[in-house]
């Protein structure tokens, strides 16, 4: 309540004859749009491999009673709170100014807030990314700023740029200073500036998750799946009792836990907890593609995965079934490069506008017949049942803003995120973008 009246949340007033209270929302009434952006996780990573590569400070902030932030632009009403009627005003209501906890437009409304009192302080909102800020300052340095709701991450060369912007940020919001940046959305951050080393684990939140489901025990083993392991939905009835207990507990963490474990109930294990390495290596940003042709044993959908690496450490990834089913494991890779080079594409942008000369002009993919697919017109009649929005890449490749190069699938990354792998080769394919034990 302290905060509420600090805010000035409401006024008091006597309801309108024409308005009315209620606990509901009403769309069109009570609120038109509710969308409010958050920074995506790959852009978390891309903003730790530069501060990594060019050794950045980089420091956390903490928005206090962030939702009580935002200005409402509708009229709503409601009932004084119980417990704090104003005396002798029993029969007033509260016109809402501010937005409140539970209201569908709060995310959006402290949102647009915070991106207005940004862009008047001369940040400018990257267009790739509606939650990443970037201001030039007059030593050509930068300072980079990245909001997930109420927690935020800068990083700039001089902590005295930082300060300025703290300061700058607790003048209209009241904020929390949570100093050297230590952990983002349950994800731990470490670093070692001696060899110039940065680490992002999830150590703290697995075995957390582990110790609600009293799997603090579990054996670990060293790869999600065994090589011969596959998975359908006849496996499933051997399942049920155990999922029906599962959902008991905290639904968002189980689902969690069930797929970075890797995809299905039965096949649950705890692999050694693993985490990312960026460091200052020679590389640029590079991508891996793969395809795994009918791995969906249920309806023989191909499996897409791909992974993009900045400096030789991962900071993209994507494992998911191809929405329709390819006739040949050519079409396969050829869907697959699609939507690998659409990361690449938006990687590309956002590095641009990041000042960062990282080019992103290589996608690597081990199947050559896949490659000559997306160069050449000549295989139109067996290609002309693949959907027109992945002919795309064959513009893409023209106009030379991607370039798909051929690899060997012994050096091929993305392999591990298409089928389960040997354990040397699960290693071997985790080293090679970054990602150890």
């Amino acid at each position: 309540m302290e905060s509420l009246h600090k805010n000035k949340t409401w006024d008091l007033m006597k309801l309108p004859k024409d308005k009315k209270t209620g606990y509901s929302q009403i769309s069109g009434v009570d609120f038109i749009d509710v969308f409010s952006p958050v920074v995506k996780h790959s852009l978390i990573r891309a903003l730790l491999g530069i501060v990594a590569m060019h050794d950045l400070e980089l420091e956390q902030l903490d928005v206090k009673t962030t939702f009580l932030r935002g200005e409402l632009e509708e009229d709503i009403y409601m009932q004084q709170p119980e417990g704090f009627t104003v005396s002798e005003k029993e029969d007033y209501v509260c016109l809402l100014k501010k937005s409140l906890y539970g209201l569908k437009q709060s995310p959006r409304q402290w949102y647009k807030r915070f991106d207005s009192f940004m862009t008047s302080h001369d940040f400018k909102r990257n267009s790739f990314d509606s939650c990443v800020f970037l201001k030039k300052n007059s030593d050509s340095s930068f300072v980079y700023l990245l909001l997930y709701v109420d927690d935020m991450l800068i990083a700039a060369k001089d902590k005295g740029e930082i300060r300025k912007v703290k300061a700058q940020l607790s003048e209209e919001f009241e904020m929390k200073d949570l100093g050297p940046a230590k952990k983002i959305l349950g994800m731990e951050i470490l670093r070692d500036r001696k060899t110039s080393k940065l680490y992002l684990s999830q150590k703290g939140y697995i075995e957390k998750v582990l110790c609600r489901f009293n799997m603090q025990s579990a054996k670990p083993v060293s790869t999600p799946l065994a090589a011969y392991f596959r998975l359908s939905s006849s496996l499933r009835l051997n399942t049920c009792h155990m999922f029906h207990t599962l959902v008991q507990w905290d639904l968002s963490c189980m689902l969690w836990f069930v797929h970075v474990q890797i995809y299905h109930m039965q096949s649950v294990q705890l692999a050694d907890i693993w985490r990312i390495s960026f460091g200052r290596t020679e590389d640029g940003v590079i991508g891996y593609v793969d395809a795994d042709f009918a791995g969906d044993l249920d309806r023989r959908r191909p499996l897409t995965g791909y992974v993009f690496t900045i400096r030789g450490c991962a900071i993209s990834w994507k494992a998911t079934l191809q929405t329709t089913v390819a006739l040949s494991t050519t079409k396969a890779e050829y869907m697959a490069i699609t939507e690998a080079c659409k990361e690449a594409i938006w990687f590309k942008g956002l590095f641009s506008e990041l000042n960062e000369d990282l080019q992103i002009n290589t996608v690597f993919c081990d199947s050559q017949s896949a490659i000559f697919l997306t160069k050449d017109q000549m295989f139109h009649k067996r290609t002309k049942h693949i959907d027109v929005r992945y002919h795309f890449i064959r513009d893409i490749i023209a106009h030379g803003d991607t370039v798909v190069s051929k690899i060997s699938t012994h050096e091929n990354p993305a392999d591990m995120m298409t089928k389960s792998l040997s354990i040397t080769k699960f290693e071997y394919c985790s080293n090679l973008v970054g990602v150890h034990c």
